[in-house]
């Protein structure tokens, strides 16, 4: 059971997600606007919470953006555009999962499900990890620095900051580094199975990803109609 803030300004919308949400058990906190929903942010916990992107007030980007000065609280994006902007811009602010409308219910269920079983396995990895000696690997003369354990990168000396998942994505290819990883792969191993977004959610994690690395993103070769390697010696 999770407790999920639904977050739109179409009362049709919240009351279908609520319907299906509750239905499975889960308890539903509705906010009509973003202003709204940083002050129930602010005054509750939630695990997760479903965040339209277009809204009065306040929206999504922006409500997203104070979110995540308070809480790291999973956050899936609603949107009726699929532009790339919308996207990236989204991913950039830590989002978790991004759906277009119009959507299934039913496959908004699975999002929320696959979203929460991959925040679980991350923190049970962490804590693994916390268990461990950090691990340090450094590339073309430790210019590219990464802390395994820690989960730091560093280019140049100075710290990168970035996304969860552009953290996942990083440290996959590099413990896989000088392999080619088929873009089903790179889905699979780093969003799980269970994903049910599409491979243009992995190709705008790429360019994100490309960005934070700046010079360095060189390491990152595109594979034509197979994926993506990671090619570097430590």
């Amino acid at each position: 059971m999770y407790q999920i803030l639904v977050v739109d300004d179409e009362a049709r919308i919240r009351s279908i997600i609520k319907k299906y949400a509750e239905f499975e058990g889960h308890i539903v906190t509705e906010a009509g606007d973003g202003m709204e929903a940083v002050r129930l942010c602010r005054k509750e916990s939630y695990d997760i919470i479903i965040m339209d992107i277009m809204m009065p007030e306040l929206d999504g980007f922006s409500a997203c953006r104070e979110i995540r000065k308070i809480s790291q609280t999973p956050i899936i994006m609603l949107s009726a555009r699929g532009e790339e902007y919308d996207r990236i811009n989204g991913f950039e602010l830590g989002i978790d999962d991004y759906v277009v409308k119009p959507f299934s219910p039913k496959e908004l269920m699975l999002r929320i499900g696959a979203v929460m079983k991959r925040v679980a396995s991350g923190s049970a990895a962490g804590a693994a990890v916390q268990k461990k000696q950090n691990v340090i690997i450094e590339l073309d003369g430790g210019g590219l620095k990464a802390d395994v354990t820690a989960r730091i990168v560093y280019i140049n000396g100075q710290r990168v900051d970035m996304s969860p998942k552009e953290y996942d994505l990083f440290f996959y290819m590099l413990d896989n580094r000088n392999v080619a990883l088929s873009r089903e792969k790179l889905i699979s191993e780093v969003w799980g199975y269970d994903f049910y977004g599409d491979a243009r959610t992995l190709d705008t994690h790429i360019k994100l990803l490309r960005k934070s690395l700046g010079e360095y993103s060189r390491y990152i070769v595109t594979l034509r109609g197979v994926g993506y390697r990671f090619e570097g010696e430590a």
